[in-house]
């Protein structure tokens, strides 16, 4: 059954539940163990709209699809390459990205997020998807010219870890094929970025199942699937957006 999950804040208190138009129904209990369909529905309008989940980990790829690997003339990987965005960087939708002061080139990145919905350790590829719940819009923030500052060391953590640099939303859809999205971001409503999940390295199921290799991924948990060609720098006053039709969009200003 299809269902677009969200999190939200009403009266002080933190829901969960489902939108439905311009409408969202509150639902009980918890969003990955039996949750339980309420009566109420509240005006979209009326609550403020939080990060879907709560991650304990959200795991960022690189050089996952071909366009762009083959611009930048990169090999394919034999196995993903990722890194990790810090907690700090997590943002909700319609919170403000912040630069980081000086004169720092700061760049969007719109990508597909995969959204763990049961515990993964060391699962099949044939049986990922069983652990996902769904799917949602992300933006990769990144500070370009830190990365390779230090000859010795390139410095991926830093340069997408800063505060706000992981908006994450608005909501988790579920039941789609990932194959058949397709990933636009928008800066001040001018498309940048419009490129096909279906052209990504390692599907959302080899993802899963080599990084649960690795590492447990929880509930709650989001794959960033990596980003294709059209990434670009924005500037103070921008409002940049990740749209995924199916999925939702993704809305942040940058100041």
């Amino acid at each position: 059954m299809q269902h677009h999950w969200v999190r939200f804040r009403h009266q002080g208190l933190e829901c969960f539940g489902t939108l439905e138009g311009d409408r969202v129904r509150v639902w009980h209990g918890n969003m990955f163990e039996y949750p339980q369909r309420g009566d109420r529905t509240l005006a979209v309008e009326d609550v403020r709209l939080l990060m879907p989940v709560r991650p304990s980990k959200v795991i960022a790829l690189w050089n996952n699809f071909k366009a762009l690997g083959d611009k930048l003339q990169l090999s394919a990987p034999a196995e993903p390459l990722y890194l990790l965005k810090t907690p700090n960087s997590y943002l909700d939708p319609a919170g403000t990205i912040r630069h980081p002061g000086g004169g720092a080139k700061v760049v969007f990145e719109g990508e597909l997020g995969v959204v763990i919905g049961r515990t993964a350790k060391q699962v099949r590829e044939q049986d990922a998807m069983e652990h996902v719940l769904g799917f949602t819009c992300a933006n990769d923030v990144t500070v370009a010219d830190i990365l390779h500052r230090d000859a010795s060391f390139p410095q991926w953590v830093r340069a997408k870890g800063f505060d706000t640099f992981c908006p994450i939303g608005p909501a988790v859809a579920t039941g789609l094929d990932p194959a058949k999205l397709r990933v636009r971001t928008l800066l001040n409503g001018e498309v940048r970025q419009d490129y096909p999940v279906s052209d990504m390295r390692f599907s959302v199921a080899q993802l899963v199942s080599l990084i649960s290799q690795d590492m447990t991924l929880l509930p709650g948990d989001v794959i960033l699937c990596g980003t294709s060609i059209g990434v670009g720098s924005m500037k103070p006053g921008s409002t940049v957006e990740v749209e995924i039709p199916g999925v939702g969009r993704l809305s942040n200003h940058f100041a």
